[in-house]
This record gives structure tokens, C-alpha cells and sequence, in this order.
């Protein structure tokens, strides 16, 4: 068999591996977290967006949530403005809050112009639009961070509607609360609200890391799949710290509200996405729900 065939017949095998997958997840909802560098690097968030275009093409639902932690650091800095943090988090005043949107809208729309580019229609929306996001003011241990949202309720009929009509919905995450004031929602909570709230079979979240490990400084503890009890184990038994910490809280009560599973992926590794769900390896963590007996197929 000369070289080319066999190139051909590798690609076939790629396409069959893929196969079950495609099948389990046809016509469900998978919500992917975009952020982290896959944002900032331009060749990441062409790949990013062709994976995502490429789930829908295959005939899953996806909903991408954005953030823009990075972008709108740059513009505060570039504004002249002095960036403040309490416990890790960004304090957002009113002038921070106004150079956020902004920012988060202009991320928003560059999305939706790399979806189309690629004969997908893409609809952004913010959490503004419809109720989609509906707000508390959060606190961070009792302090006051300024105009940060906990998402309290999410109108997911906006978000089926545009499903059901084929487009790609493109969510920013800003959010009005009772009175009509705007907050910044943490990216990931908006992620995880909208994951619960339409059910989705899968929450992918986009990172700057490779997944959980059982031990940070050790590369090889990389765990590929954990249950909602091991995870709280790992939590409870000290493991998890930092960044970490509340991403992986977040996956526990997106999986104890209906997602069937959540995936911790690493957004630097080009296709990272396509890797995870249609290969029988994978390649970050599966956070899965007790029903789940596993989450690769056997080869």
C-alpha cells in the first residue's frame, strides 16, 4: 500500500472514531466557556471557532458564553485606569464596568464575524437582551466588589429560540438585576447558568491549564475522568486551590443540576475540543454525573 492510501485510510479511521459520538450527541445542547489565551491568540480563536462551527455542522446545539477578563485588563490599563482586586477578583466600578461592556461587546461581535465567515449564522447577544441574564449584586467573602452579578435567573426561551431557528448563539456575559443596573457576570457562572438552565448534555470550559491534577506539580497526575463524589473529595481533602477551586465548584452544580457532564479542557492545544469529544483518548478532564459509567467508548 503506497504512503497517500494509507494517509487516506488514517483520515477514514478519524472519521470513524468520531462516529459514536456524533451519534450520542446528535440535536444536544453543548454550552462551551470561551476564554483564557485561546482568546488573545489569533490562530487559537480561528481554531477555536472552527471546532465549534464543525459541532454545529455535525448536528449538535452549541452555545458559546465568552469572556474578556485579559481584553478588558489591556483596555483599563490603556484608559489610564488603575485595575483593583479583592480576594482575586477584579473590583469593577462604574468607569471599569462602562470600558468592560464595551470591551465584551467588541469580543462578541469579532465572534459572531468568525462564525459567519465560516457559513454558520451566529447571533451575540448579552444577558442584557430579553432578560436573558437576570442579576443579584455579589459579594466576595462580605466585600463589596462594585458592579459584579450573580446570575439568578436565565430566560433559556431566547436562547431555544435560536436554536431551534439554526443559529449559533454567542452569549456575553453582562447582566441586568432588578433595578436595571448593568453588571459584569463572571464568565464561567454565566456558563454554568446557562448549562443548567437548558439542560445541556455537555459544558466545555476553555482554560489556561490542562485539566484537574491530582497533584499541581506533578504532570503525570492529570485525571481524566472524575465523579461528582471524587471531585468533592479532592476539594475536601485539600487538593484544589486557587483558580481552580471555583471552576471545579462550578462544574459540581452544573453536573448536580442536569449536565450531564463537564469537560475541563485546555484552550492552548490547537482542536482542543474536537480532541476531547470525538476522540477515544481525550485529552482534559470529564466531570461526570453518578449515572455516567464512563465517558470514553472502548476501542
Amino acid at each position: 500500500m503506497n504512503q497517500n492510501m494509507q494517509q487516506y485510510l488514517d483520515k477514514a479511521q478519524v472519521l470513524i472514531e468520531a462516529l459514536p459520538y456524533i451519534q450520542r450527541f446528535n440535536r444536544k445542547i453543548i454550552v462551551v466557556k470561551y476564554g483564557g489565551s485561546a482568546m488573545i491568540d489569533e490562530d487559537l480563536k480561528k481554531q477555536v471557532i472552527e471546532d465549534v462551527t464543525l459541532l454545529k455542522l455535525v448536528g449538535f446545539k452549541p452555545i458559546i458564553v465568552h469572556g474578556g477578563g485579559k481584553e478588558i485588563s489591556r483596555w483599563v490599563n490603556k484608559v489610564g485606569m488603575e485595575p483593583k482586586f479583592i480576594n482575586g477578583l477584579r473590583v469593577t466600578d462604574a468607569d471599569t464596568m462602562e470600558v468592560a461592556e464595551m470591551v465584551l461587546g467588541k469580543v462578541n461581535k469579532s465572534l459572531v464575524q468568525h462564525v459567519e465567515e465560516l457559513g454558520v449564522r451566529a447571533i451575540g447577544i448579552s444577558g442584557k437582551d430579553g432578560g436573558l441574564l437576570k442579576v443579584e449584586k455579589k459579594y466576595s467573602e462580605g466585600q463589596d466588589i462594585g458592579y459584579v452579578g450573580e446570575v439568578k435567573e436565565v430566560n433559556a426561551e431566547i436562547l431555544y429560540d435560536l436554536l431551534e431557528k439554526d443559529f449559533l448563539p454567542i452569549v456575553c456575559p453582562v447582566g441586568l438585576d432588578d433595578e436595571y443596573q448593568t453588571y459584569n457576570i463572571n464568565a464561567d457562572d454565566a456558563a454554568c447558568a446557562i448549562a443548567r438552565a437548558v439542560k445541556a448534555e455537555k459544558l466545555a470550559f476553555l482554560t489556561d491549564i490542562e485539566g484537574v491534577y491530582k497533584d499541581p506539580q506533578d504532570p503525570k497526575s492529570l485525571i481524566s475522568e472524575l465523579g461528582v463524589d471524587e471531585a468533592e473529595k479532592l476539594i475536601t481533602d485539600g487538593y484544589i486551590g486557587g483558580g481552580m477551586l471555583p471552576k471545579l465548584q462550578n462544574c459540581i452544580d452544573a453536573i448536580e443540576n442536569g449536565v450531564s457532564r463537564v469537560h475541563i479542557l485546555d484552550g492552548r492545544i490547537p482542536h482542543c475540543l474536537l480532541l476531547e469529544i470525538f476522540t477515544n483518548q481525550g485529552i482534559g478532564t470529564a466531570i461526570l454525573n453518578d449515572e455516567e459509567s464512563g465517558y470514553h467508548y472502548d476501542k
